[in-house]
């Protein structure tokens, strides 16, 4: 064999191991990049955020033009969403489908574009309390966006799945698992429909929750330190809330034919404010325990040696418009603070978190309540700067919870002056509110100062992109020509 067909045999040996890796890849930690903030980071800034700390993957509630359009030409692997109200619509017009999956992944989807690569039709759309409003609008509109998908030429690229809340399975232990029984149809077509275009099954897993709504629960079992409250299941033996969680889906899974589905965790995470048990501490032993338990590749009692498990930590970023409605500690689940400041040490697989660059502060004053007036009246100054912004800190359980009446009101004050961009009219408050230049934090409790609006423009370049098996198969053409 000459030295021309050994080399050739060679480069064909290293493309295919290549496109293996990227075939199965390794365990990937990801982040959802939720947006419901007074205080926006623009969404470039949030880019090289994720693109500093190689992030690689990022899943989306929607479809967001500004964050589509700063996530073009970074490679970051992107989930875009179709929320629930939108499911009855899609699901029941062909036109409607077509419609929405042009204007907001075709357009997206071009040379050094937005690097789409599922679509997320619905977020939770069985849970139960939900009583069914969106269970029969589901397949419908899976269907029609994947005809809508083989149109535009992208069905092969885009993958479409539907993240489910752990409520969709029940059971006393894992191994008796099965999806709530109002479900089980369903649960079998869409899960039929997953397998047969290579979807994964995407749930969403809060060991926070269950520790948050049941008092008996035990609170290490919680995390991944280990615990004096493991479960036994027959010859199993579970140490943490999570693999019992991801166990008892693996099961429900099996009850319905597809036990080796792959399945991809959508949500996990821990906040860090708003509640007894969301503190700085817990959200970061829980989200490195998690972490290193993913990366490690070790798996489940009922999937041991696990294959390469994809995690979308909630969240990336917090977000204090959300409606506390389940609870205070919807606000603070971020793993940085609204301003891409990391809130404690993580390491995602590659080195401990790194702070967004550059970003531009309102000045450094704040809005508080004037020493020297009688604050009898305040009462709905206070129920109003709290209505508009964010006071979940001051709650039971809060970091700022224990800083007092007048502290309180000084808290609500300045929150309230942020969010209006530190206009000087909005710390009135009938006289009661004056501006001081003096930082008026303390301890735990930080009075913060909002982000002001960024307007940043970004060249992308469309010149050659190279990337994976197509500069491998370019090295090939060039290597056998110099042969």
């Amino acid at each position: 064999m000459g030295g021309r067909a050994i080399i050739t045999i060679l480069l064909l040996l290293l493309l295919v191991m290549l496109c293996g890796f990227c075939e199965l890849g390794e365990s990937a930690v990801g982040v959802n990049w939720g947006t419901i903030s007074n205080h926006r980071l623009s969404p470039e800034t949030v880019v090289d955020l994720l693109k500093a700390n190689n992030i690689q993957k990022v899943k989306l509630f929607d479809t967001d033009p500004e964050c589509l359009r700063a996530l073009m030409g970074s490679g970051i692997e992107v989930m875009v969403g179709v929320s629930n109200d939108q499911l009855a619509d899609i699901g029941s017009s062909a036109v409607a489908s077509d419609l929405w999956v042009s204007q907001n992944v075709s357009r997206y989807m071009v040379r050094g574009g937005a690097n789409i690569k599922c679509i997320a039709v619905g977020n939770e759309p069985f849970l139960s309390s939900y009583s069914g409003q969106f269970q029969s609008y589901v397949m419908p509109a899976i269907t029609n966006i994947q005809q809508s998908l083989a149109k535009a030429n992208l069905a092969g690229a885009i993958k479409l799945v539907v993240p489910c809340n752990a409520d969709a399975y029940e059971a006393s232990l894992p191994s008796q698992g099965a999806f709530r029984p109002e479900l089980t149809q369903i649960m079998t077509d869409l899960v039929t429909f997953l397998n047969s275009n290579g979807s994964p099954f995407i749930v969403n897993i809060y060991p926070f929750l269950s520790l948050y709504g049941n008092s008996d629960f035990p609170q290490d079992y919680a995390f991944f330190e280990g615990t004096t409250h493991s479960v036994t299941d027959g010859p199993n033996v579970y140490y943490n809330a999570f693999d019992g969680n991801y166990d008892t889906l693996v099961s429900a899974l099996n009850k319905i034919g597809f036990g080796q589905m792959p399945i991809v965790i959508g949500e996990v995470g821990w906040p860090t404010d708003g509640a007894i048990s969301a503190n700085v501490n817990a959200a970061r032993v829980f989200n490195q325990g998690l972490i290193n338990h993913v990366l490690s590749n070790k798996g489940t009692p009922l999937r041991p040696a696990q294959p390469p498990m994809d995690i979308y930590l909630f969240g990336l970023l917090d977000e204090e418009a959300k409606s506390v409605l389940p609870g205070s500690f919807e606000r603070h689940w971020g793993i940085f603070s609204f301003d891409g400041q990391a809130k404690y040490p993580l390491n995602l697989g590659n080195g401990l978190l790194r702070n967004a660059e550059d970003v531009h502060y309102l000045p450094a004053r704040w809005c508080v309540a004037d020493p020297f007036k009688d604050l009898s009246g305040v009462e709905e100054h206070y129920k109003l700067a709290c209505t508009v912004a964010d006071c979940t800190t001051l709650n039971y359980g809060g970091s700022c919870n224990g800083i007092g009446e007048r502290g309180n009101i000084s808290y609500a004050f300045n929150s309230y002056y942020q969010v209006q961009k530190q206009n000087s009219q909005s710390c009135e408050f009938d006289g009661l509110g004056m501006i001081t230049f003096v930082n008026p934090s303390m301890g735990q409790c930080k009075f913060l100062v909002g982000v002001a609006e960024e307007v940043i423009t970004r060249r992308v370049s469309h010149g050659l992109r190279l990337r994976g098996g197509s500069v491998i198969i370019w090295l090939l053409v060039v290597w056998w020509g110099f042969l």
